[in-house]
């Protein structure tokens, strides 16, 4: 069974889930500080997407 998300990806979150504990990550429509952990872990995946990492497609919404 193949991951469902590649190194780059992990490497992307976990720095994005480290200014996230640090109180430095800010959303990027309002610039406002991120206090949602799930808001942290989205922001971390997106920039992993943008960087060209092996993750899934985001939800499609109906």
């Amino acid at each position: 069974m193949a991951n469902k998300y590649g190194k780059k990806a992990q490497e992307t979150v976990h720095e994005v889930m480290d200014k996230f504990k640090k109180g430095e990550l800010k959303s990027g429509g309002s610039g406002k500080k991120v206090t949602d952990r799930k808001q942290a872990v989205a922001i971390g995946l997106s920039e992993a997407r943008e960087k060209g990492a092996k993750v899934p497609e985001p939800p499609k919404k109906k």
